[in-house]
């Protein structure tokens, strides 16, 4: 007997993340997250195909809501890299007025980091929050960008609506975001090594989704 090939279950696109999103919440089953705080999950592990990740995430209480606020305000939305830059975006964020920045390869901000024997993340860092007051700060690849933005905030340097810190990695991922849990200012981040560019892309994108329901819904 000849083996068939597999067959697509459907090529619809919306069928397709409609399933997904079925299968997530089916298998994901009990979990601690609020009916506002799911669809962030729902869209990390449909990005990553990780459960234990998307049970790994972390919200300050305010944390939905200041990102959708941030974002309904045309705040911008600063990456550590270009990889986060390109997975937002930009329409969503665009038809309220905000956009996607990332510094770290800036003339200026290499020559700095060089000068100083320092990671051309800290030094964009020190640019971005100059230029991004009250903006969304997504970082998925460089802890020493979020334990920078962390020192900046608690010495009242930075004032971001939102940090979505995920970095992945082996030096200093894991407690970046521990460092993170720490601040009293909406985030999201997750527990451990894990995490990443399209796990910050996946944050994001969901709250401009949810920035968008709120508009369409006139709220």
């Amino acid at each position: 007997m000849t083996d068939q090939p597999f067959k697509p279950i459907t090529t619809v696109p919306h069928q397709i993340e409609s399933l997904s999103f079925d299968i997530i919440k089916d298998e994901l089953g009990d979990h601690p997250f609020s009916d506002e705080q799911f669809p962030v999950v729902q869209r990390v592990i449909h990005a990553s195909a990780d459960f234990d990740l998307g049970r790994s995430l972390l919200f300050h209480p305010q944390a939905i809501q200041a990102g959708i606020q941030a974002i309904r305000s045309g705040k911008p939305v600063v990456a550590d890299v270009q990889m986060v830059q390109v997975g937002i975006s930009k329409p969503r964020l665009a038809q309220f007025g905000g956009d996607v920045r990332v510094y770290i390869s800036d003339p200026d901000v290499m020559e700095e980091a060089k000068r100083l024997g320092t990671t051309r993340a800290i030094v964009s860092m020190r640019k971005a929050v100059k230029e991004a007051e009250g903006g969304i700060f997504a970082i998925g690849n460089a802890p020493t960008a979020l334990l920078e933005l962390i020192n900046l905030v608690r010495e009242g340097i930075a004032n971001p609506g939102l940090i979505v810190g995920v970095p992945v990695g082996f030096v200093s991922a894991a407690e970046s975001k521990e460092e993170l849990a720490k601040l009293d200012i909406p985030f999201i981040t997750n527990l451990g090594r894990k995490g990443g560019s399209p796990t910050a892309v996946a944050i994001v994108n969901a709250l401009s989704l949810l920035a968008t329901k709120v508009d369409e819904e006139g709220r």
